[in-house]
């Protein structure tokens, strides 16, 4: 039971980073169908962050800003 109890909690620690969101600085090129990236840019007001949704073939991207809050997300670089 103990090693149960261990394990349960180990794992929660493990998953819990994942939660977090990332921000990027610049909006990807490739992003598959239905997708999500936040994109911090100056086309959204401050405190806000664009979030970029993929689409299929033919169909243009969701583009909506949104505010998160500042514990859920983390600066990244978007690598082309």
């Amino acid at each position: 039971m103990r090693i149960l109890a261990s394990v349960l909690v180990v794992s929660c620690f493990v998953v819990l980073p994942c939660f977090a969101q990332t921000i990027l600085k610049s909006e990807p090129l490739m992003l598959a169908p239905y997708e999500v990236a936040f994109v911090k840019d100056a086309s959204c007001p401050s405190g806000k962050v664009l979030k970029v949704t993929g689409a299929i073939r033919g169909l243009h991207r969701r583009k909506a800003c949104v505010a998160l809050a500042g514990e859920q997300a983390s600066l990244a670089i978007a690598t082309p």
